[in-house]
């Protein structure tokens, strides 16, 4: 049966309609993870070597021991937002004499084709070998690099469950992120210590080999309960009715029907958001995107920079709202034609583009507010970027996506994803990050820098006293290259 999912997995990409755009991409993709493995092997190969003499008052192997538990946690973070699922159309087979245990066997192995499963290897094996061989025997080696990377499977099972929640229950996967960002956090304020739990942990490992049967044990629970989470979902009905459910009841908020025909047009919005998988995607980024600011603001370092605050500002307060606005009509490419065929108003279809993105970058601001812990001169940044994003930044965008004609699959995720991208997402990118930036520093390096935040913040202010004039014109834009974008939208 393994053989014959291949078979057909294979036939099915192959016969897809951007076979060919895929191969492309994956063959530069392909270059590009080549030269990423070189780099690791070599480099994987020297820190190993020389692992001891960067750290000479320490013993080598409990050193590296305290930062597996910090590379863990970041490894699960990035996984989240880049790694894809293993996916399979299974309602094919339903029907047919195919046990339920193979299909989800062959499910979840497909996870284990990862690259960040195997990547950190070209890390530990010289590790093992050169460190861990060296203070304590080749078998407490073979028995450590055993152990480490069975929680790496671990994880990696672990990070499939959690994001297969997010279509049940993305309250948990919630709670469980910020669970892993509070540790982060407590850690680097001191008020735990990762680095002494690592160490204890994996020098057991290390000095005990009996102890080879928790990672064992692990393994195999997060395996089993994957393999229950899907074989009680196995039927796409369930998954339909529950999905159904919740992006319905987007279709009963009052609120929305309050604003006429604005808010039918908004609520169609959001129900595109919330039921294809590369628009969730951006959803499921949002922590990442308000919590941006804790990479830099508790640094020292970075408190001088004052041209960086700005870059923060807009990615914080105005990062979702430029995914949103960046491909405002490429989203909708599987129904353009659609769009172009019922009796909308241009106005108030542009007009409901800018209230969606206003309460997006509205509420990323309210969310940041606690970062006045850092500092009121924070909160005055993030306020002028969010007056930016919403008065400039705004309609900026939605004039560059006017010129974006290159069709989005929204079953896709949006992680090493780049269909739907043209020129005119590469070339937003100029307003978006670097021309409140050099305006600041043009103003700093005459010693105005205050005058140089108010002029961002004047721009904002205008933009949104015109905004009727300004949704107007996108309007007409609009409608004089609605053929051109509709003939790339399709289908071919």
């Amino acid at each position: 049966m393994i053989k014959w999912f291949i078979i057909h997995q294979w036939k099915q990409t192959k016969r897809s309609t951007i076979f060919q755009k895929n191969v492309v991409v994956n063959i530069v993709l392909g270059f590009f993870i080549t030269i990423i493995f070189l780099e690791f092997l070599i480099g994987g190969g020297y820190l190993g070597a020389e692992w001891h003499t960067i750290f000479p008052d320490d013993h080598p192997v409990t050193k590296f021991n305290s930062i597996l538990l910090y590379y863990f946690a970041i490894d699960f973070i990035i996984r989240f937002f880049i790694q894809n699922l293993p996916v399979m159309s299974i309602q094919p087979y339903l029907h047919l004499p195919i046990k339920k245990s193979s299909i989800i066997n062959y499910l979840l192995s497909k996870s284990l084709l990862s690259i960040f499963n195997y990547f950190p290897l070209m890390v530990l094996i010289p590790i093992a070998i050169f460190q861990v061989s060296v203070a304590y025997s080749n078998m407490v080696a073979v028995v450590w690099i055993i152990s480490v990377f069975l929680l790496m499977l671990s994880m990696n099972f672990l990070l499939v469950y959690v994001k297969k929640q997010l279509v049940v229950n993305a309250k948990i996967v919630g709670f469980f992120g910020l669970f892993i960002v509070g540790l982060l956090v407590m850690d680097s304020y001191g008020i735990i210590s990762m680095a002494n739990l690592s160490a204890v942990v994996f020098d057991e490992l290390a000095t005990n080999p009996v102890m080879i049967v928790i990672p064992i044990i692990f393994l195999i629970v997060i395996y089993r309960i994957n393999f229950s989470f899907l074989k009680d979902r196995m039927y796409p009905e369930e998954l339909r009715v529950g999905k159904a459910k919740k992006v319905d009841a987007i279709s009963d908020i009052k609120y929305l029907k309050r604003l006429g025909q604005t808010g039918e047009i908004i609520g169609v919005e959001l129900k595109l958001f919330l039921r294809h998988k590369r628009t969730k995607s951006i959803l499921y980024m949002t922590p990442l995107f308000l919590l941006y600011g804790l990479f830099f603001y508790p640094q020292e370092s970075y408190q001088d920079i004052a041209f960086l605050k700005i870059f923060i500002g807009w990615f914080i307060t105005g990062g979702l709202m430029y995914n949103y606005l960046n491909f405002a009509f490429t989203y909708e490419s599987n129904y353009f034609d659609a769009i172009l065929t019922h009796d909308i108003d241009m106005h108030r279809y542009f007009k409901m583009k800018f209230v969606v993105a206003l309460a997006v970058s509205s509420f990323c601001f309210v969310a940041t507010i606690p970062y006045v812990f850092f500092g009121l001169e924070v909160l005055l940044f993030h306020a002028v970027m969010y007056l930016y994003n919403i008065g400039m930044l705004s309609f900026v965008l939605l004039y560059m996506a006017t010129f974006n004609k290159n069709r989005m699959d929204l079953s896709k995720g949006a992680a090493f994803n780049y269909q739907g991208m043209g020129a005119s997402n590469w070339l937003s990118m100029i307003p978006a990050m670097l021309f409140p930036v050099l305006l600041y520093v043009l103003f700093d390096w005459f010693g105005l820098p205050y005058l140089g935040l108010a002029v961002i913040s004047l721009g904002g202010i205008l933009g949104l006293l015109f905004s009727r004039v300004l949704i107007d014109y996108l309007a007409k834009q609009f409608l004089s290259r609605k053929y051109k974008m509709a003939e790339g939208f399709r289908l071919r």
